[in-house]
């Protein structure tokens, strides 16, 4: 008797991903047929345990388009939909999905999400606009080194202010509360 092993999912609207978590899979057998059929076969371990998934996808996927990869933790499949939609669920069968079949959180992006993938900006036009006119920036008119830094700025860091500070001050105020909290007491 086979096993099924853990499978997790996510899509966009032009295609699913499925993981199949199978460590050390042996003699891994995926097929894939235009009216959404998936069908993954392989053993693992040592005893040669055999796991099996047959599932009915949601609709049609396109199979010349859709890529496998095999690790050694686990198997990834790109599954490439038929039309440029969003499914509901992976498998046809309604109501509550098999407990191997798991939804990926770190792949999956909500619908509205995906047309906001652009970076911010991406889309905008700016014409002929010369930016190198603004003057941002160097308002002063301080000599900048080739890091942008001010050369004759004079001001140290709270880190090295904090060095220059003597131990024997530091010792002094130790020992000038120590007294004070004896002194209360």
């Amino acid at each position: 008797m086979s096993r099924h092993p853990s499978l997790k999912w996510a899509q966009r609207s032009d295609k699913v991903f499925i993981t199949i978590d199978l460590p050390d899979a042996q003699d891994v057998k995926l097929k894939l047929e235009p009216e959404g059929k998936f069908v993954f076969s392989a053993t693992s371990g040592s005893d040669k345990i055999p796991y099996e998934v047959d599932l009915d996808l949601f609709d049609s996927v396109d199979v010349n388009e859709s890529k496998a990869s095999v690790g050694s933790r686990n198997i990834c499949y790109l599954v490439k939909k038929l039309e440029n939609k969003w499914w509901s669920r992976l498998i046809k069968q309604g109501g509550k999905p098999p407990v191997f079949l798991k939804v990926d959180w770190d792949k999956w992006v909500d619908e509205d999400e995906e047309l906001d993938e652009k970076p911010a900006g991406a889309d905008m036009d700016f014409g002929d606009f010369d930016f190198s006119k603004m003057n941002m920036g160097n308002m002063g008119g301080a000599d900048l080194d080739a890091a942008g830094y001010d050369e004759n700025d004079d001001s140290d860091t709270e880190d090295e202010n904090a060095e220059e500070a003597s131990p024997a001050d530091t010792k002094e105020e130790a020992s000038t509360s120590v007294e004070a909290d004896a002194k209360k007491a």
